[in-house]
């Protein structure tokens, strides 16, 4: 349902475009890693894949359950709550796990949070934590990795400056674009599988910020 929402919702908000690289893959069972940049990207990132098929489980901060009618429906899609700092952190990867096995395709934002930026500019993704690398030991699934741009031009910075992004977004239309690699194996150790991915992730990224730069001049 949240991504049949996403790819309602968001052409309201932006200009979405989607890539994939000629040889990516979302075959079931896959990881797929994202850069986290605003609380905008979820919703985002959700409309792209479900452009391209795909509708994943996301791993996702625990307090968002605590939102009327968003906690359920995160329920009801059988995503995964991640309580960071908690004794139920554990439980977030053999969710993950399971649905993996399942064949479900699971979504995690490896940075574990977003930029404390009060600026809307793009930014490579910063350093990734041990949950990507722990699931993919776990499991070998191949980690497929994602790069959105433009998120933070609907909402960043401070409260007052992100709701101000959401009322104005329908009206400025900003572009977002969202591309998608070329999945990778799994690497001998985690720390090649962190490595590995947070450099094909910044490189989907990069394409993503290309492409919206481009957007954004022929818009002008």
């Amino acid at each position: 349902m949240l991504s049949r929402l996403a790819h309602a919702v968001v052409p309201a908000f932006g200009r979405l475009t989607v890539t994939a690289d000629q040889d990516a893959d979302l075959a079931p069972g896959s990881v797929l890693a994202a850069n986290h940049t605003s609380l905008a990207d979820p919703a985002v990132v959700l409309a792209a894949l479900h452009r391209l098929g795909v509708r994943p489980v996301v791993m996702a901060a625990a307090g968002l359950w605590r939102i009327p009618l968003l906690g359920p429906a995160l329920t009801r899609g059988d995503h995964i709550p991640v309580y960071r700092g908690h004794r139920r952190a554990a439980d977030a990867l053999d969710l993950a796990e399971a649905a993996l096995k399942r064949g479900r395709l699971v979504l995690i934002y490896a940075e574990g949070g977003i930029p404390t930026r009060a600026d809307a500019a793009e930014a490579p993704p910063g350093p990734f934590r041990s949950g990507l690398s722990r699931l993919v030991e776990r499991t070998g699934a191949p980690v497929v990795p994602v790069g959105q741009a433009g998120a933070r031009r609907i909402t960043s910075g401070n409260p007052v400056k992100q709701v101000a992004g959401v009322l104005t977004a329908p009206l400025r239309r900003p572009a977002l674009h969202v591309h998608v690699g070329a999945p990778l194996p799994p690497a001998d150790d985690r720390a090649a599988t962190t490595t590995r991915a947070h450099a094909a992730v910044t490189a989907a990224w990069h394409t993503a910020t290309t492409h919206l730069t481009r957007a954004t001049i022929l818009a002008a």
